[in-house]
């Protein structure tokens, strides 16, 4: 019974963990939520609450951010905000549907506009289950009033940004953010910061499209570019060409075992070489990301 007992609390816990995205989540809500403002180049900042990363670019027309968070965390980022310039942004765009981005949008929606991929917004209308977990539909002013198919620009402080549609990689919704002037882009989920990243195949994510789609963000990205990833710290290009490089080789190695015929399980105790250790030491640890490239592959 005790077993049973230390089971079911580990399960509880590691579900917690995987839907927050943050292998600290179950400690840091009982801990006093902070927003971190960080800034990056002219008239554009990072902001680091509890969830993923928020891109923000602030001007005479008001804020546009990129994510918006928790919404536990919606009230101190209105503060930090408000400290930029304006408590409630213009525009908020959501690289993909997942709450630790999006559900500030529920704080926020009813005075922004809101701008996502398409299937952002179907999914939010009908979240999917994740870790065994059926999310509430958010309500319409929570919604993306605004969506686009490929890419779409939009001008606001003198700026273009461009916004990108990344298919099938760390969602089926992803988008990517370029600040031009600024010279910043935000990589949303598709790029965790020197840690293993999660792709979400049941939200139609694969292994080789998120790889294919670091490859095409990094092809337009000039040598002096600033990066906010989904999580982790602001990163340069060599950063991201190194996770690149980490993730094809991994990759690789799995791919290499599972043609010898070895079992999910046999791959897993085989791990990984030492060298990409620190990759593991994330929200997805070493044997999450086997099993996820595993059953990604799998499917084909």
């Amino acid at each position: 019974m005790k077993k049973l007992l230390s089971a079911l609390i580990m399960t509880a816990i590691v579900g917690t963990m995987a839907f927050a995205h943050d292998d600290n989540s179950h400690f840091e809500k009982q801990q006093e939520v902070t927003v971190k403002v960080t800034k990056i180049s002219g008239n554009v900042y990072m902001l680091q609450g509890r969830g993923g990363n928020i891109g923000a670019i602030v001007g005479q027309e008001g804020i546009l951010i990129i994510d918006d968070d928790y919404k536990v965390v919606s009230e101190k980022l209105s503060a930090a905000l408000k400290e930029l310039g304006s408590a409630i942004p213009k525009y908020i765009v959501n690289t993909h549907w997942h709450g630790d981005h999006t559900e500030g949008n529920e704080f926020f929606g009813k005075q922004s506009v809101i701008i996502a991929h398409e299937k952002v917004r179907k999914r939010l209308t009908d979240p999917p289950v994740i870790f065994g977990q059926k999310t509430a539909p958010y309500q319409p002013f929570a919604l993306p009033t605004i969506t686009y198919s490929e890419r779409m620009h939009l001008y606001f402080d003198g700026d273009q940004i461009d916004i990108v549609y990344l298919p099938a990689g760390h969602t089926d919704g992803d988008t990517m953010v370029f600040f031009n002037n600024a010279k910043v882009v935000h990589l949303g989920d598709h790029f965790f910061n020197g840690r293993f990243p999660f792709v979400d195949l049941a939200s139609g994510g694969s292994v080789q499209g998120l790889i294919n789609n670091i490859g095409t963000a990094t092809a337009m990205m000039p040598a002096d570019v600033k990066v906010i990833p989904g999580h982790g710290p602001l990163a340069t290009l060599d950063d991201v060409k190194s996770y690149q490089q980490t993730l094809t080789e991994t990759v690789g190695i799995i791919q290499n075992a599972m043609k010898k015929g070895m079992s999910l399980d046999e791959i897993k105790k085989a791990g990984l070489p030492e060298k990409y250790k620190a990759y593991g030491s994330g929200f997805i640890k070493t044997d999450a990301w086997i099993e996820t490239v595993y059953n990604s592959y799998s499917k084909k």
